[in-house]
């Protein structure tokens, strides 16, 4: 953990300056920003096992050591934590009722592995290829449609699952989530599933809701139970599209330190991609949930204008201490459904407004045919989720509908170029008067 230089008098952040990923704090400063870390990390990393019924140790373990991987691939210069991603969510539940929980840890295995290949790639060849293929219009959609496809599980399967399993356990949460994000300021704020999921287990405990038995018998001290991962053909495909919002994640999160810390980390794309997928594909190995970059975790960066990687080290480290407490998980697995059902509610919403946001932020133009008509197509067939069975292949709503995306924006974009229908400006080159012109739309005129 040696190699970064102390910033300033390593006391305080000098108004204006960030520590940057190089830098520290002084030891106590770091420890104390890396636990903060940890807190942030929490609710929405344990959401996800909770979710899925997957240990809530186990991922917790993977989480902390995918994290210490990730930053020795990118040689300390990506400031991240690798929580429970929300995106294998869906897939994962949609896995575990068909083919039980290992064949779930094997769709996580593969997804691993593809992502470290893409990494590979990207590291190799660079990102253009992929703003080609998943323009923010296709890279949008998906994630709507992953989020917006969980929405039935947030109410719950039957009567003792999800938001109806405790309406008023679960309206406690939600509401505690929906106060803390607009009452608390810094910290408190950013930790509003986390605030809400407290304030809803004490609900839980208070109406007789929570059996602390398990919890009786788990010991304080002990290895996470692990999962051998099986292959289904039918469960692999469920989780093909995840590696396209983990990539798009990845990216996103590159961008936002960028723009934080002034420092160029486009060099080191393939190096974050590599580490996330490595970190997948371990997790898939024993039982863990798949990881993606934390956009929790930003949140403190941006709070403490603190970006050390440092700081990271002691995140992974802490987490990897609490990972080792059978007694710590198995209180993490006496949330009750109310709560989960609660918090669901919002979270899901959230997943699926993201792909919105991803539209918003690049100015995607609902105008043209080309954007709105395959947007419209995935979106419904994931939020129905359709089903189509080719032999023993079974794709339903994610799958389809991320092949929906894709194939029906870059077939109707090739058409309206060949028609000359298409809304996009030509290119300078192409234009009249030469290099400055430009031909404008064939629809506006």
């Amino acid at each position: 953990m040696a190699g970064w230089q102390v910033h300033g008098d390593g006391r305080a952040v000098v108004p204006g300056q960030v520590v940057g990923p190089d830098e520290r704090l002084s030891w106590p400063r770091t420890i104390g920003i890396g636990l903060q870390h940890v807190v942030a990390m929490f609710g929405a990393t344990f959401l996800v096992p909770l979710l899925t019924g997957f240990s809530p140790q186990t991922t917790l373990f993977f989480s902390a050591v995918g994290t210490l991987l990730f930053l020795v691939v990118t040689r300390n210069r990506v400031p991240s934590y690798l929580g429970s991603s929300f995106a294998f969510i869906a897939p994962i539940l949609a896995a575990t009722a068909s083919g039980g929980q290992s064949a779930a840890v094997g769709g996580i295995l593969v997804t691993g592995v593809l992502l470290t290949v893409v990494g590979v790639v990207v590291h190799l060849a660079g990102t253009r290829w992929i703003e080609v293929t998943m323009p923010p219009v296709v890279t949008g959609t998906i994630v709507a449609l992953i989020g917006f496809n969980l929405a039935p599980a947030a109410w719950g399967a039957n009567e003792d699952s999800g938001f109806r399993a405790a309406p008023v356990t679960a309206t406690c949460t939600l509401g505690a989530i929906l106060l803390s994000a607009v009452l608390f300021r810094g910290i408190l704020g950013r930790l509003s599933i986390l605030v809400g999921v407290a304030v809803g287990y004490g609900v839980a405990v208070l109406r007789g809701e929570v059996d602390f038995a398990a919890l009786r018998e788990a010991d304080w001290v002990g290895l996470p139970t692990f999962v051998t991962p099986r292959f289904e053909t039918g469960v692999l495909v469920l989780f093909v599209p995840v590696v396209l919002v983990l990539v798009a994640e990845n990216i996103g999160h590159l961008k936002s330190v960028t723009a934080m810390t002034g420092k160029d980390l486009d060099p080191v794309t393939g190096r974050a991609l590599i580490g996330d997928g490595l970190a997948t594909t371990l997790a898939g190995l024993g039982g863990g949930s798949g990881t993606t970059t934390y956009a929790e975790n930003i949140g403190v960066m941006a709070a403490t204008r603190v970006y050390s990687t440092a700081a990271y080290w002691v995140a992974g480290l802490g987490a990897l201490v609490l990972a080792m407490s059978p007694r710590f998980g198995a209180a993490v697995a006496t949330v009750p459904p109310g709560v989960i059902g609660g918090a669901a509610t919002l979270l899901y919403g959230m997943i699926g407004l993201l792909g919105a946001r991803i539209w918003i932020q690049n100015r995607v133009d609902f105008s043209d045919p080309v954007n709105l008509m395959p947007a419209a197509v995935a979106l419904v067939i994931g939020i129905a989720n359709f089903s189509f069975r080719w032999g023993d292949l079974q794709f339903e709503g994610i799958a389809l509908g991320t092949a929906a995306a894709i194939v029906l924006y870059h077939l109707m974009r090739v058409l309206a170029r060949w028609r000359g229908t298409t809304f996009e400006p030509a290119s300078p080159a192409s234009a009249p008067g030469g290099d400055e012109g430009i031909v404008e739309d064939a629809r506006a005129h």
